[in-house]
């Protein structure tokens, strides 16, 4: 199939499709005598496959390593673990967030808590100093 149909069916713009090749994540693409592309059907499950593992967080570079040259040949165990890990990171960066929002609600509340009678740099020296980020 050539690049504006698989382009059609997937979604994706050509260039994106001329992207994936480059980078080797689209491999099973063959050249016609007159140098066009031709794309196998597999190409069409396998572009699918790219772009809902980018939603889940996986990078590029990723994918070039869990992604198999030929669509019939993977490596169960070696997917499954590559889900295990992702699904981990991405508890960390959950855990990380909840962390972040956490010291941002407090500084938030602290900095509301002024008192009507101080200026914002007082405030702010305040505040500091509470969360033992002051010089002095």
């Amino acid at each position: 199939m050539k690049i504006g149909e698989l382009s059609e069916r997937t979604g994706l713009a050509p260039s994106r499709i001329r992207f994936y090749e480059r980078i080797g994540l689209l491999k099973t693409v063959s050249r016609k005598a007159n140098g066009y592309r031709d794309y196998p059907v597999e190409a069409e499950t396998l572009l699918k496959l790219i772009v809902t593992a980018q939603q889940a967080g996986f990078s590029l570079d990723e994918l070039t390593t869990l992604l198999p040259a030929d669509m019939s040949n993977w490596s169960h165990s070696s997917l499954l673990e590559s889900l295990r890990q992702k699904i981990r990171d991405i508890d960390t960066i959950q855990k990380r967030l909840a962390e972040s929002k956490a010291q941002l609600v407090e500084l938030l509340t602290e900095i509301e808590a002024k008192p009507v009678d101080m200026n914002c740099a007082d405030n702010a020296k305040r505040v500091l100093s509470q969360f033992g980020l002051s010089k002095s």
